[in-house]
């Protein structure tokens, strides 16, 4: 479809809608949100750019192929549950770890249920948009 008008408000959205994704993802393991939800307001981004744009555009903006993208969901996400057992618990234990803390602060949190919150993040960005891309590059 080569409408400019959806084209010029492309680049808007685009921006708006990762930016959004982001902040889901970030926020998703205390609030309503995550890596699942937050893939696919990223993965809506990326078909928004490919119907005013093309799927070669979309491709160039990803700069990763979305099978890739996917795998390497999988593997983070597989790798933030053994971090569990490395401590001794069950898998998918949340483990924590303070970064910049000093004797009377702990510092920054970083989780590794952040770390799997990005694994699906991926995962869900790059199957979906394998299946749209393929369906885009058909029509």
């Amino acid at each position: 479809m080569k409408s400019i008008v959806l084209q010029t408000a492309t680049r808007t959205f685009v921006a708006l809608l990762l930016m959004f994704s982001i902040y889901m993802l970030l926020r998703g393991h205390n609030q309503p949100g995550g890596g699942f939800i937050a893939g696919l307001v990223a993965a809506t981004a990326f078909t928004l750019l490919a119907m005013a744009w093309g799927v070669k555009a979309a491709r160039q903006a990803l700069r990763i192929s979305p099978e890739g993208l996917a795998a390497a969901g999988l593997l983070i996400a597989g790798i933030a549950s053994v971090i569990a057992g490395l401590f001794g618990d069950a898998p998918f234990t949340g483990q924590w770890l303070f970064l910049g803390g000093s004797e009377t602060e702990k510092g920054l949190p970083v989780s590794s249920i952040l770390l799997f919150d990005v694994g699906i993040y991926l995962s869900v960005l790059g199957a979906v948009l394998t299946l749209v891309f393929a369906l885009e590059e058909n029509d």
